[in-house]
């Protein structure tokens, strides 16, 4: 060997390591900032899954409610979703009179309600020409036990989510 050869070896000894190091560092840099990217996305698209459940849900109970118009001009689809009464007949299955069929329908959008991480709903009408009816959805979202707050659209990292729908026969 020649000795320039001999003495540049020498001086690069150790040097491999230091880029390897260097190599790991920034791809595990890239890693992380993919881990925290991927949590987001499934974030994300939970969040999204919630909305376009509680759409869904809002959207039945507002198609069934104009399937039974006597049942909605007699104010029997006015409900918060704690307090309305439980069916007795399968509407499904048997003919039902309208408030009996509104009474079914309710039940079936309670139960299709718990699908939403503490969801819950309510109808509310508004006497006026047209007859105007208002259906609010809500779930927790954030799945935290001290979000409770009601204000729709949500004002506060305390406020439940909300959907809302407007509709007038």
């Amino acid at each position: 060997m020649r000795p320039e050869n001999k003495h540049s070896l020498k001086n690069d000894q150790g040097f491999t390591l230091l880029e390897v190091l260097i190599a790991l560092l920034v791809l595990s840099i890239g890693l992380l900032g993919l881990a925290a990217l991927q949590t987001t996305g499934l974030r994300s698209n939970q969040m999204a899954s919630m909305r376009t459940q509680a759409t869904q849900v809002t959207y039945d109970i507002t198609d069934r409610m104009r399937a039974n118009p006597l049942g909605t001009t007699a104010s029997d689809y006015v409900v918060d979703t704690a307090t309305h009464p439980t069916a007795t007949k399968d509407c499904a299955a048997v003919s039902c009179t309208p408030a009996e069929l509104a009474t079914y329908d309710l039940e079936d959008w309670k139960n299709t309600l718990v699908l939403l991480p503490g969801g819950t709903g309510e109808i509310v009408e508004t006497v006026a020409d047209p007859l105007t009816h208002t259906v609010t959805v809500r779930w927790n979202e954030a799945r935290d036990p001290s979000v409770v707050g009601t204000t729709c659209p949500p004002a506060a990292a305390t406020d439940l989510r909300c959907y809302r729908l407007v509709f007038s026969e």
